[in-house]
């Protein structure tokens, strides 16, 4: 699942291509959001907005009251594809097409594509908890969570409620980083280790909506730095722990380690992570 640096890029592309351009072809060739679209057809797109990893498109009115929203989620299998004028047929999997004279996106796979008004839009942002991209966010809000919680902090992590965006490489990554063992109960956290972990998130996503990947070593550990191979792997990034099981940490050559937590791969060093 996409974590919240590719939604907020996501959200950045869709608003460079189509925002403040003029009205839009608003297509749904699988035919899921066919009547939706009928009612967006021929609409401008004035704004694109993410939360965590949920994206919300902006048509009609600039005035949020009176804005119809497209809410994506993407799940497990949700795309998104760009692409120049003139756009190919569609396949029968597109949910979603925007398209002008320059530009066209293709929506295939996503978990949700609902059109919703600006009241059940905020009722999403109510129930997620802060997003690090967000200008907007309260990392004490997510702080007063954790510090009463007896759940470890890496579930806590990945908990949207708690904090929104946040998926399994940010979590695994930013643990690692600051040496807290990814089994340690919230509660056990402190007001400062939090802080760390907060404003590391801050600089971490903000750079992968940079870039459009992961990268979380510092200049000391990166492959260059350290005459190691570079790493090979589909979510591309150089990373400590993730998706590192059995091999050396780079920073102390322990074991990373792995084990299930909540349906997902926990990775961490035991050896840079103590309890």
């Amino acid at each position: 699942m996409p974590e919240g640096h590719t939604i907020h890029r996501l959200a950045e592309d869709y608003a460079a291509a189509f925002a403040g351009r003029g009205p839009l072809r608003v297509t749904s060739p699988q035919g899921k959001f066919s009547d939706a679209a009928a009612l967006l057809d021929h609409s401008p797109l004035h704004t694109a907005d993410a939360h965590g990893k949920h994206l919300f498109l902006g048509f009609r009115d600039p005035d949020p009251e009176h804005t119809d929203w497209v809410h994506i989620h993407l799940g497990l299998f949700g795309k998104v594809a760009f692409g120049s004028a003139p756009a190919p047929p569609p396949t029968d999997t597109v949910r979603l097409r925007l398209a002008d004279d320059r530009t066209f996106v293709d929506l295939r796979g996503p978990t949700t594509c609902a059109l919703v008004n600006d009241a059940e839009k905020r009722a999403i942002h109510d129930r997620l908890g802060p997003d690090p991209l967000r200008p907007d966010a309260d990392p004490a809000a997510a702080y007063r969570r954790i510090s009463r919680s007896r759940t470890t902090i890496a579930a806590l992590l990945m908990d949207q409620k708690v904090i929104a965006g946040v998926g399994n490489v940010y979590r695994a990554e930013v643990l690692f980083r600051h040496g807290i063992d990814p089994y340690r109960a919230g509660r056990d956290i402190t007001p400062g280790e939090w802080e760390a972990i907060w404003a590391d998130l801050v600089m971490l996503m903000r750079e992968g909506v940079r870039t459009n990947r992961i990268d979380t070593v510092r200049p000391e550990h990166t492959p260059e730095a350290m005459g190691r191979p570079p790493r090979v792997d589909d979510h591309g990034g150089e990373v400590y722990v993730y998706r590192r099981a059995a091999r050396p940490c780079h920073v102390c050559g322990e074991e990373i380690r792995t084990a299930g937590l909540a349906a997902r791969n926990l990775f961490w060093c035991p050896g840079c992570q103590r309890a």
